[in-house]
């Protein structure tokens, strides 16, 4: 009996292709682990930015406070006095410097802090009314200094932005010390605050020598002024306007600049409304 030759029986290829590997979930998965990898590094590099800062905060500021504590006990002659009249009035300037100083290395440590994304804000509703409340008091001996005055128009007391309290007073003093820097002697200071739709609308303004249109986006660079270095007579490094644009846009608010030579310069915020 003839044997029978063993085939093996292949389907028919119809001309399709053959079915590719599925990687989805491998590559899926690589991506992932990548999108991981990458926030681990700069959670990392955010905390070695914040601990950066606080040393360097701690390290000037120290020192800073004991040349301005020490310097006010000589001016005002508290342990007695120290005989030839300069040596109070040195005191006084050395206690003056020291302040100064003070202020710029807060506002270049702020700087650092809003551009390198390591400031923590914490938003919520807060009462715009007490935050310049609170803001005009700081400002007071400016206020005396230069004989200007303050004005508060159309605030409403249960007016209220979401906002970070701390970022709001910043605000609202960088903006204060602004104008009352580039205001006459006696002329005023006009803060006004309404609502409009979602947001709430901050102004505050001066009656200064303003600044002509084309230098206005140069004033929200750091360390930026209106006038030339050699012409310029307001303090200060020019550091007050930027750190309110980037307040701003961290708690989803704009700031914007209107003025013009001899009229003035009116800085008007815009944060959500409560």
């Amino acid at each position: 009996m003839p044997e029978k030759s063993a085939r093996a029986v292949l389907p028919e290829n119809d001309g399709a292709e053959a079915p590719a590997p599925v990687a989805g979930k491998a590559t899926e998965s690589a991506a992932v682990r990548l999108q991981r990898m990458s926030a681990r590094r700069q959670a990392a590099l955010d905390d070695q930015k914040r601990s950066f800062l606080r040393m360097v905060s701690h390290e000037l500021r120290t020192p800073l406070n004991a040349i301005i504590g020490f310097s006010e006990i000589l001016s005002s002659e508290l342990y007695g006095p120290l005989g030839q009249p300069q040596y109070q009035e040195y005191a006084k300037l050395v206690h003056e410097s020291g302040h100064r100083l003070l202020r710029l290395v807060n506002q270049i440590l702020e700087i650092a802090r809003l551009e390198g994304h390591v400031v923590d804000l914490t938003l919520a509703p807060e009462a715009v009314a007490p935050a310049l409340d609170q803001a005009a008091e700081a400002v007071q001996a400016e206020l005396a200094a230069r004989g200007a005055r303050l004005e508060v128009v159309g605030l409403d007391a249960d007016l209220e932005v979401r906002a970070d309290p701390r970022g709001l007073r910043t605000i609202l003093g960088n903006l204060l010390q602004n104008a009352i820097a580039h205001s006459p002697a006696g002329a005023p200071v006009i803060v006004r605050a309404e609502r409009d739709g979602d947001m709430v609308e901050l102004s505050i303004e001066d009656a200064g020598q303003g600044v002509d249109p084309y230098d206005i986006p140069r004033l929200l660079r750091p360390f930026e002024q209106g006038e030339s270095t050699l012409s310029r007579a307001a303090e200060g490094a020019g550091l007050g306007l930027p750190i309110v644009q980037l307040l701003c846009d961290a708690m989803g608010g704009t700031l914007r600049i209107v003025s013009a030579k001899g009229e003035g310069l009116r800085a008007v915020v815009r944060l959500p409304g409560v």
